[in-house]
């Protein structure tokens, strides 16, 4: 989130979109409900009627997988009616620069944009750029005049999402799509401002990372990024989420969003002149060009005494990726099924349920050698080898369970979708031969330290080297229990007097050096924990702003700031655009409210700075070509879909996904099968309330099994009468990759949608199943595709086609 939960109040207008908090957030729905007491309206657009638009002012249905469509026409509602927030968008975006007149767009090369090579299905991006001054400052048109300036390059694109064209591709009706452009292009005035809450139904996508940059753009034009009751808020789907991504569960990625070092970058000198952004405008604060601190900090909190300048602070240790290689998800899964790997630790997750096309990844695990489960509970992972339809006298892998305490028997932090780092206490003791998560890890690593010391083995200094002091250690130097607060300690960091002397806590990640005197685990967190104490563990309750900040509640990234870019909430001279919801002003000497986004004076200043810190330019991009799909979002279909092709252009799908079937592979795993006959359904998943994730908790809860006690598929009564099919019905659920066993719902909360001059029928279904809890069905991703977003890899699993037909 740009803003956080309690924020949500202060909207006057509220986009869910992508999500369903009423059922998936519904502690924290409250800040929405509280919202529309206080006179703000809600719209919900949702392909399902969810308990979420039972409260809405305005719901509006749409096919799954056309978002970007929808989207689209809201941002050519916005310009060609004059509705942006001109001030802001001329001030804080991109919107000036001025384009290379050799960029072409989709309406130019029939839904591509220029530079697109079809053999590799990549781009060229070599015009994806900005005509320069000799200063190496982009060119720009404070007028917004210019043809070539990025506002009204902006404005070609999406003139071709005319109301028409956008309901024939979503199946959305002219008069919702206006109604719902009306409504939330109103916040583009100064003293009105809007939200946008989204989860997992806009990231599941092979248009995923575009769905988002549409709606960041719909933000940045109206202005509401940086302000009380603006911003694109991530609900996460789980309570840690936010902490675990900070905190690098992605490959690509170390702590505090660092980018992973490849082998090709042999020295640190050469990491920190690749990944750190330049820039030539003094009015950039580029705070990225801090990154050497921040990367010398990790390492010096890595290895502590053994991170000097002599061994380029243990940066040739340091794990690093294969040129090129991409480690995610999908790719991992692939290269097990193909018995590239002989063992994998399974922690904290259920892959055999929860990832897409999960009959290829069960098949996948029987090729190693050996498997290690770490979980609360026995799960379909664990005992994948005695599934449907397998034979364990075939299986040869052998699978370890480690049990492990659940999170009210261990202490820690969590951080939560609006980044606040909350300390949580132990409750009671882990039950049984469960153990925390950290003394599991700590036992590993002492044994890994042991065998690399009898046996040997290669670059043994990248473990034996690691600093590892988490609590007391016994006799022969173990860590006996782990002191939770000690590794917040080192993720905050410390000063070094010495190589190998330590002399206190950071303050802040201001105070980071590149030198190897401070260490930091994650510069985003160093002030989370200093010589004051523990600031997540915080509880005060003082809101001297009433926008519900509490800066003394826990504690938020960075240094304690509530909204981020909060320096775009002002105009040039630092005066609030809304002063009732003034979340910083500039009172002459320093800036009053939330903590700044840096403390230089007002942009009109000679000594101002930009808002968007974290960009080398300084301001947000509404043109972004760092993506590899295009600079700005454009409607594709999904990898499967119910329509021959495409009304924006003759290109069906986002043409650089990765395909794993037809143009890129041959595996009868990965078939896929569009505008096929045999699957005429659209299809998406989703949660319910009374499971959590896969289930592997949830299902192991009596009260919450009985509360929803079985797989099912919601259908719309239109398709229950053509089918024959009745509410409770038993019924299979078939896709081109496997089927499940459902009860039918038939229901209002769907309806059929009139696209391309043809009736679409649209069902859902839940993923929290799994065979190992007796009489319940199976998983949904049996059922979806092996497929996903070309710039993360996410999953396509919020659109796919199915058939759904009745048992006998």
């Amino acid at each position: 989130m740009t803003n956080h939960w309690i924020d949500i109040r202060n909207a006057d207008v509220i986009l869910v979109m992508g999500a369903n908090p009423a059922e998936n957030h519904p502690v924290s729905f409250q800040w929405v409900m509280e919202a529309r007491e206080r006179g703000a309206k809600l719209i919900v657009v949702d392909p399902r009627f969810t308990r979420t638009a039972a409260v809405a002012d305005t719901y509006a249905g749409l096919r799954s997988g056309t978002d970007i469509a929808f989207l689209g026409g809201m941002i050519k509602h916005i310009l060609e009616g004059g509705l942006e927030h001109r001030d802001y968008v001329v001030n804080y975006t991109n919107a000036p620069f001025l384009l290379s007149p050799e960029f072409q767009m989709p309406g130019d090369l029939d839904g591509l944009f220029s530079g697109y090579d079809p053999d590799q299905r990549v781009y060229d991006k070599a015009t994806w750029g900005f005509q320069k001054g000799a200063d190496g400052v982009p060119l720009s048109d404070p007028t917004l005049q210019d043809p070539n300036c990025v506002f009204q390059q902006l404005k070609k694109h999406y003139s071709r999402y005319d109301l028409a064209t956008v309901s024939s591709i979503t199946g959305t009706p002219q008069r919702k799509l206006q109604e719902v452009y009306e409504l939330y292009a109103s916040t583009g005035q100064p003293d009105r401002v809007g939200t946008e809450m989204y989860a997992m139904g806009w990231t599941q996508h092979t248009v995923g990372t575009q769905n988002i940059r549409a709606m960041a753009m719909i933000q940045l034009l109206l202005g509401n990024v940086g302000r009380a009751g603006g911003g694109v808020n991530a609900l996460r789907g789980e309570s840690n989420v936010q902490g675990a991504t900070d905190h690098a569960i992605l490959f690509h990625i170390l702590p505090g969003y660092l980018p992973t070092p490849p082998a090709n970058l042999p020295t640190l000198a050469e990491y920190i002149e690749k990944f750190t952004p330049k820039t030539s405008d003094p009015k950039s604060a580029n705070w990225w060009g801090n990154r050497g601190k921040y990367i010398a900090s990790y390492l010096k909190a890595l290895y502590g005494e053994n991170a000097t300048a002599e061994n380029d602070l243990a940066y040739p240790w340091h794990p690093k990726l294969e040129p090129g290689v991409n480690y995610s998800w999908l790719t991992l899964m692939d290269k097990m099924f193909e018995g590239q790997f002989k063992g994998f630790f399974s922690w904290g997750q259920n892959p055999a349920c929860s990832t897409s096309n999960a009959g290829k990844v069960r098949t996948a695990m029987g090729s190693l050698e050996w498997m290690v489960t770490v979980n609360l509970f026995d799960n379909e992972t664990s005992s994948f080898w005695r599934g449907p339809g397998v034979n364990p006298e075939e299986i040869q892998t052998e699978v370890f369970l480690l049990p492990c305490a659940v999170s009210y028997e261990k202490e820690g932090s969590i951080t939560n979708s609006g980044r606040w780092a909350q300390w949580r206490y132990r409750a009671v003791e882990p039950k049984g031969q469960s153990r925390p998560d950290a003394e599991i890890i700590n036992d590993l690593f002492f044994a890994l330290v042991e065998l690399y010391r009898k046996e040997g083995g290669a670059l043994p200094e990248q473990l034996a080297n690691l600093t590892w002091d988490y609590g007391p250690r016994d006799a022969r130097g173990k860590v006996e229990r782990v002191d939770t607060a000690l590794i917040a300690q080192e993720i905050n960091g410390y000063y070094w007097s010495a190589p190998a002397m330590r002399a206190g806590l950071t303050e802040n990640f201001t105070k980071l050096k590149a030198d190897g005197s401070t260490s930091s685990g994650n510069w985003l967190y160093s002030g989370s924990f200093t010589a004051a104490g523990n600031m997540m563990a915080r509880r005060g309750t003082e809101d001297p702003t009433g926008l519900g900040m509490y800066h003394n509640w826990s504690w938020c990234w960075p240094v304690n700031r509530r909204i981020l870019y909060n320096r775009a909430s002002v105009d040039a001279e630092g005066r609030p655009y809304d002063p009732r919801r003034a979340v910083i002003a500039w009172n002459g000497e320093k800036w009053a409210g939330d903590v700044p986004d840096g403390g230089w004076p007002p942009l009109a200043s000679d000594k101002g700075k930009r808002a968007f810190i974290m960009k080398p330019d300084g301001v947000a991009s509404l043109f972004g070509p760092g993506l590899k799909d295009g600079p700005f979002p454009e409607h594709y279909e999904a990898l499967e879909c119910p329509v021959p092709g495409n009304l924006m252009s003759s290109q069906r799908i986002n043409p650089v996904i990765k395909l794993w079937f037809g143009a890129e592979g041959d595996k009868a795993a990965d078939v896929f099968a569009s505008c096929d006959a045999r699957f005429p359904l659209v299809a998406t998943t989703y949660r319910v309330t009374e499971h959590w994730q896969t289930g592997v908790m949830s299902r192991n809860t009596p009260w919450l099994l009985e509360m929803q006690p079985h797989l099912f598929v919601e259908i719309s009564k239109e398709l229950g009468r053509e089918r024959g099919i009745r509410s409770g019905d038993p019924v299979q659920v078939v896709s081109a990759r496997g089927s499940v066993d459902a009860l039918a719902i038939v229901t209002r909360r769907f309806k059929p949608y009139r696209v391309q001059d043809s009736t679409v029928h649209q069902v859902g279904i839940p993923w929290c199943f799994g065979w190992t809890t007796p009489g319940v069905g199976d998983s949904a991703n049996l059922l979806t595709p092996t497929t996903g977003d070309p710039n993360t890899l996410i999953p396509e699993t919020k659109a796919f086609m199915v058939d759904v037909r009745k048992k006998v």
